[in-house]
């Protein structure tokens, strides 16, 4: 019975990481934006899944409502208000680009590379580790949220506060003065 949990996992795990290449190539390869923003979606929730595979719940959870639920709405609300057909199409610019797309694709196919050849030929990793805060043993998403408002609660209110801020200047900035609606 663990001979087909153990090649189980394996099998969801392909699945996972399939739909995760699936909606990445789906993002560059669909000329509609609101069908990349669907294929980065199925490529998010894919991501969520290899967590809840690794058994890193806190961080599937994060994954599914910040990234699958407000960034997609955000980037949803931008292709509805920018009116991405309207946009004209210049193909000079990326023809430059591309010796570069390609440069940069070969050192990150190289890194990922060394990191796959590293993580073959050394040691595991202990996972216990991670769950350990003050030595005690807690659950992953517990350990997360201990060490995080205890540990780390200075910066995590900053960076609250940089974000409020930064959301109040997108209202700002994007608020249309009365008068103005017409003009373009």
């Amino acid at each position: 019975m663990s001979w087909f949990l153990v090649h189980f996992a394996q099998l969801v795990f392909y699945v996972m990481a399939a739909c995760v290449i699936a909606g990445a190539v789906g993002v560059i390869a669909f000329k509609s934006p609101v069908h990349a923003a669907l294929s980065l979606l199925a490529s998010f929730l894919g991501v969520a899944g290899l967590f809840v595979l690794m058994e890193a719940e806190f961080l599937a959870a994060v994954q599914v409502l910040v990234y699958a639920g407000g960034v997609m709405v955000l980037f949803l609300f931008v292709i509805m208000l920018v009116k991405a057909r309207a946009i004209p199409r210049e193909p000079q610019y990326v023809n430059r680009l591309v010796p570069a797309a390609v440069g940069l694709g070969v050192v990150l196919a190289l890194l990922l590379g060394a990191g796959m050849w590293a993580s073959v030929t050394g040691a595991p990793a202990d996972a216990a580790a991670l769950q350990r805060v003050a030595g005690v043993q807690l659950g992953n998403t517990e350990a997360v949220g201990w060490s995080l408002y205890r540990d780390y609660l200075l910066p995590f209110e900053v960076v609250s506060i940089v974000l409020l801020v930064a959301m109040i200047g997108a209202i700002v900035l994007g608020r249309k003065e009365p008068g103005k609606e017409g003009r373009a």
